[in-house]
Order: structure tokens, then C-alpha cells, then sequence
């Protein structure tokens, strides 16, 4: 007997989102420029921006797939495994530069408040030694230096709290990517 969970029943009961592309022959897919063997090729930064554009307005644990209408299709093979393997390549690839942008920023991050806790403690020592004296340079000074060595945590602050989500988005955007059902259709 098999049971099935809500969530099942949920996939099994919406279909993937379709995201179409109309294409005259395959080369349009992939950047011409790029010199690669076609399973290795980059993907045209047009379809690249279609497909991401697309992708993007459905819900991340939504299924996907694409369909590519062809209207010449070639004549001695067949274009779907050839396309299949190029767009999973491609964007399992970007999702391999995705995470190694995440860490490269989490390391900055890891810098910038060493630095940053490292100023705001030697602003804070400094104010202190200001002395408690009521007068208006020193009050200034005091309260500029703790300004100052505040001001420099807002780089590890703005990492750790606002940077590292749309990085980690596009990266589970491109690991969607790399796993999508691709179709190749000849045009009617």
C-alpha cells in the first residue's frame, strides 16, 4: 500500500509552469561566442534574462519546465537531449558561481566586522578616555567617536542582514534551473 502526504497530492495535483521560448533553429539558445562543444555552451544572455524573468514570478517550490519550439529542426538528430544537457549544464554551472559569490560575501562579511568591532572598541576606548567632563569639545569629541565607530559596523551589519538573501534566492533560483523538465518541440 502506498500513502501519500499532503504535499504530494499537492505536486501530483498542480502541473509544472510552463516557460516557452519560440526559436527559429538551436543556436539561438546558446551564445554563439562562446567556443564550447554544445553541451558545455553558455547560454544566449537574452534567453538567459527570458528564462530567469520567468522563472522568478513563480513560487521557488513550484515546479518548472521549459519548452522550446523550434521551426527548423535539425535534420540528422535530435535536438532534446542536446538542449536538455545544455540548459541543465548552464545553469547548474551558474548555481556553482552562486554559491562560491555567497561565501566570497560571507568572508567579507567575516572581515568587515572583525574591522569593524576592532574600530568601534578603539572609539569607544578613545571616548572613555575623553574623561566625563562637561566640556562642549570634549562631549563632541566623545559622541563623534562613538558615531564614528558605530557608522563602521553598518557594512558586516548590512552583509549578515540584508546582502546574503538575494544572493541565496538567485542561487536556489539556478539549482530550480538546472533540474527542470526541458521540452523540445518543432514549431506548427
Amino acid at each position: 500500500m502506498v500513502y501519500c502526504t499532503k504535499a504530494m497530492r499537492e505536486k501530483t495535483k498542480n502541473p509544472p509552469h510552463k516557460i516557452e521560448l519560440d526559436l527559429r533553429e538551436v543556436g539561438q539558445l546558446f551564445n554563439t561566442m562562446d567556443p564550447a562543444p554544445f553541451p558545455e555552451k553558455d547560454l544566449d544572455g537574452d534567453a538567459e534574462e527570458f528564462i530567469l524573468g520567468w522563472v522568478g514570478e513563480f513560487p521557488l517550490d513550484e515546479p518548472v519546465s521549459l519548452v522550446v519550439h523550434l521551426a527548423e529542426f535539425p535534420a540528422n538528430e535530435n535536438p532534446q537531449p542536446l538542449v536538455e544537457q545544455g540548459v541543465h549544464h548552464y545553469f547548474a554551472y551558474r548555481a556553482r558561481l552562486n554559491r562560491m559569490e555567497l561565501r566570497r560575501l560571507l568572508k567579507d562579511g567575516q572581515k568587515s566586522l572583525f574591522i569593524g568591532l576592532t574600530f568601534l572598541s578603539a572609539c569607544l576606548i578613545a571616548s572613555h578616555a575623553l574623561g566625563s567632563d562637561d566640556g562642549n569639545f570634549r562631549s563632541i569629541a566623545r559622541e563623534s567617536l562613538t558615531i564614528a565607530g558605530w557608522v563602521a559596523m553598518w557594512r558586516p551589519m548590512q552583509i549578515y542582514l540584508y546582502d546574503w538573501w538575494p544572493v541565496r534566492r538567485r542561487g536556489r533560483l539556478y539549482r530550480k534551473l538546472a533540474r527542470m523538465h526541458v521540452d523540445v518541440r518543432k514549431k506548427v
